[in-house]
């Protein structure tokens, strides 16, 4: 497959995630402020930022890509600190607080259906990524991996919290995917130094 299919397929994958995380955002926030639950309220702000980041690389995938770059993946980075610093403040205050897991249907059929949906789209993203030399690509793939680690993470704590009454189960597995969330901030962040660098050496030898 040549440059611009792959350019192509990775406008139409990240189009999708904004159309999906738009829609599962809001049925989230919508059904969390009805039913007074924070934890689906938070579902809708890790939508945000994930569509948030789909932005990122449409924007980036567009023309002047290769202009774009450096900066597309400072904001990808941005993003992943603020996924971070969310699922942070939310494990750690469950941990401090004691919190039982929100076993809302909602939130279940949210997670369930989310995992199922994006496991491919992140497959597809990474393997789009790599193929076109895109590391903006590939590090927003790495961002819906994530997303799916913290739905898998909610699924796991309602049934060992239900079989065992391991109600710290969901935070504590939040809490250490939140570090490899900060570690794959600080590696786009560093890509993208590396690229500008990069850049100026080459403007410099012209």
């Amino acid at each position: 497959m040549n440059s611009e299919a792959l350019r192509k397929r990775g406008l139409t994958l990240a189009w999708f995630i904004v159309g999906w995380d738009i829609a599962e955002g809001t049925i989230a926030v919508t059904a969390g402020l009805l039913a007074g639950s924070i934890a689906l309220v938070g579902f809708g702000i890790d939508s945000a930022i994930e569509v948030f980041a789909a932005l990122v690389v449409i924007w980036q995938l567009r023309r002047n890509g290769e202009q774009r770059y450096a900066t597309a993946l400072r904001l990808i980075a941005v993003s992943f600190f603020l996924l971070a610093g969310y699922v942070i403040y939310k494990s750690v205050s469950d941990l401090i607080n004691a919190s039982q897991p929100d076993a809302s249907p909602v939130g279940i059929v949210l997670a369930a259906v989310a995992t199922a949906v994006m496991i491919p789209v992140a497959i597809a993203q990474k393997r789009t990524g790599e193929a076109l030399g895109n590391q903006v690509l590939v590090a927003q793939s790495n961002e819906t991996w994530i997303s799916n680690y913290l739905s898998i993470s909610l699924l796991l704590g309602l049934g060992l919290n239900a079989l065992f009454g391991w109600w710290w189960a969901d935070p504590l597995v939040a809490f250490l995917i939140s570090l490899v969330a900060v570690r794959e901030g600080w590696e786009a962040w560093r890509d993208a130094s590396e690229d500008s660098e990069e850049r100026e050496g080459e403007k410099d030898s012209v």
